[in-house]
């Protein structure tokens, strides 16, 4: 988006402290639920005297991010802490338990090409946003899937238990395929690039809604790397 060295390292470790704030108060905040399911490969779940440590880094990660954001311009900085940070830790602290877990993600992939072009003066085309936006709707309900037995053992009742295995991948397949759907309408592909991106988005389709084993996480990652390689050849 003709960011200079500069102002694209400041952008990527604004992102990045706003992410390490999130990912780790997501720890401290599911500590006791991980506990409880047995979560072998979550620290805190077994090691209660880690867990000060881990709310500290995450409150000087969010001081962090707030700086940082801050240092791009007060639009750029204000859109990602409001929509990327905030609702990160909304997610953490609520909403997740609810069926609008997936609006955290909606919001913050949905502006962080925002952030990137309103640090450089501009917007960015409204359909990246839309189609941003799908893709985290889209990889919240992939992140969900290996999860749900552990949510409902523990009462978390938010999207993966309340729709199951079979909704949380009617709905990821569905964010995918109208990301797609908004990048073959809005940017100008060549006709043979959109007849092949058409068809690669239907195969997998098929194969994440009706594959067994491995090939739905398989068709849906596929999906997600065209959405997101299409995102930037037309940026």
């Amino acid at each position: 988006m003709g960011l200079g060295t500069g102002a694209t390292i400041l952008v990527i470790l604004a992102v990045l402290t706003g992410q390490l704030s999130i990912g780790w108060s997501n720890d401290v905040f599911d500590a006791d639920r991980d506990a409880a399911a047995g979560r072998g490969d979550k620290p805190l779940a077994s090691d209660h005297g880690h867990r000060p440590v881990v709310r500290a880094a995450a409150a000087l990660a969010l001081a962090a991010t707030i700086a940082l954001s801050l240092a791009l311009g007060a639009r750029a900085g204000l859109t990602h802490l409001v929509f990327g940070v905030a609702s990160g830790w909304a997610y953490n602290a609520w909403l997740k338990a609810t069926m609008c877990s997936w609006l955290p993600f909606l919001l913050a992939f949905g502006t962080l090409p925002q952030v990137v072009a309103l640090t450089a003066g501009r917007l960015a085309p409204a359909w990246v946003s839309v189609t941003a936006g799908l893709l985290g709707v889209a990889a919240h309900a992939v992140n969900v899937l290996p999860d749900i037995a552990d949510d409902r053992l523990t009462g978390l009742r938010g999207l993966g238990p309340r729709l199951g295995e079979r909704g949380v991948r009617l709905l990821a397949t569905a964010a995918l395929i109208a990301a797609i759907t908004t990048v073959l309408l809005s940017a100008d592909l060549p006709t043979g690039t959109a007849l092949a991106t058409a068809a690669a988005a239907a195969g997998g389709g098929v194969a994440a809604l009706f594959g067994s084993g491995k090939v739905p996480f398989l068709a849906l990652g596929s999906l997600a790397l065209v959405v997101a390689a299409l995102m930037l050849s037309y940026l």
